[in-house]
């Protein structure tokens, strides 16, 4: 028995590394390279996982042929375009490693920073996040992801970091309890600091993009940044009633106001231009409201129908899901 635990202990970690994969196919024999010299400098076995989610430039090709090329590398394919979180999902639900670094596939994460990530983790750290303190970024993109924070920080009552994305590692409890959530609604990074597990940050190099653009422009971090804020928080909804009340409270000190006027003062009621512009600013208010409402009960509507997360199509080898979102 004790000789059985002592070889059990002398096996090398396995690293788990999960790339969702779109709109950067000319990038993947660089970034598989490149990630297989970085982590071959670690004392640890390791394996790819490449994503494809639904990516229109035919990457699925690419990632068969790097399959061919590297047992190391492994290949999901979507089903569909689910977005970046949800391939983040699925590369998780099949990875089995000890660790788990998530990145993106464009270059702009660099692979050389997977030892530091590592090593920061081996101090005692559950999740250990890439810092992208000088971002390479168009300067609308950084501006765009600082307000995106700022916005989801203030109705959610959180305090994140805008120079933290996906780049990050995570041992196998965080990834464990990963796997429980079944929200429809993602956003790795932030779930990762919701489960509460000791974290730390660590600044990385961060590259300029060497391929394709973006797919998050304004539009989509807006709408990214209320999916969020609905699935986090239910600050709107206080909001609104408070302003309700306020209006309220606005309007029942002007009818006595004008009261007041009329019976004590003898002035008497202008017009009616006052009256039918309150009535389409309370009638504004109500609208807005119903649709903040409509918003959450949409999102209730999505995560009732029970529907997967994601679906596949098919996979290099027989990956086996380590899936628990029973």
């Amino acid at each position: 028995m004790v000789c059985e635990k002592m070889e059990i202990s002398s096996q090398k970690p396995l690293i788990s590394v999960v790339i969702p994969v779109y709109g950067c196919r000319s990038c993947l024999y660089e970034l598989c390279d490149r990630i297989s010299a970085s982590v071959s400098r670690i004392p640890a076995d390791y394996e790819i996982i490449l994503v494809n989610d639904a990516s229109p430039d035919q990457a699925w090709e690419i990632i068969q042929q790097l399959k061919e090329k590297d047992e190391k590398i492994k290949g999901i394919d979507l089903a569909r375009n689910f977005g970046q979180h949800h391939a983040i999902t699925a590369g998780i639900d099949y990875t089995s490693g000890d660790w788990v670094v998530v990145m993106d596939c464009d270059l702009q994460d660099q692979p050389e920073e997977i030892p530091k990530l590592y090593e920061k983790a081996l101090e005692g750290y559950e999740v250990v996040f890439g810092k992208r303190l000088e971002r390479k970024d168009s300067w609308l993109k950084k501006k765009s992801s600082q307000l995106f924070y700022r916005i989801y920080d203030y109705f959610t009552g959180e305090s994140s970091d805008h120079t933290i994305a996906n780049f990050s590692i995570s041992s196998k409890k965080v990834v464990d309890g990963f796997r429980q959530m079944k929200e429809q609604t993602r956003f790795f990074p932030l779930f990762l600091q919701w489960m509460g597990y000791k974290a730390t940050s660590i600044p990385i190099n961060h590259h300029s993009r060497s391929q394709g653009k973006s797919s998050y422009n304004l539009k989509k971090l807006i709408t990214l940044a209320t999916d969020g804020i609905i699935a986090q928080s239910n600050k709107p909804l206080r909001l609104s009633i408070q302003f309700g009340f306020l209006i309220s409270a606005l309007s029942l000190l002007y009818g006595l106001f004008l009261f007041f006027r009329y019976f004590f003062l003898k002035v008497p009621v202008q017009g009616w231009t006052s009256v039918m512009v309150s009535i389409y600013f309370i009638g504004g208010l109500i609208f807005f409201n119903l649709g903040i409402l409509g918003l959450y009960i949409g999102k209730i509507f999505n995560e009732t129908k029970g529907r997967p997360i994601y679906l596949i199509r098919e996979t290099t080898d027989n990956l086996k899901s380590n899936n628990k979102r029973s």
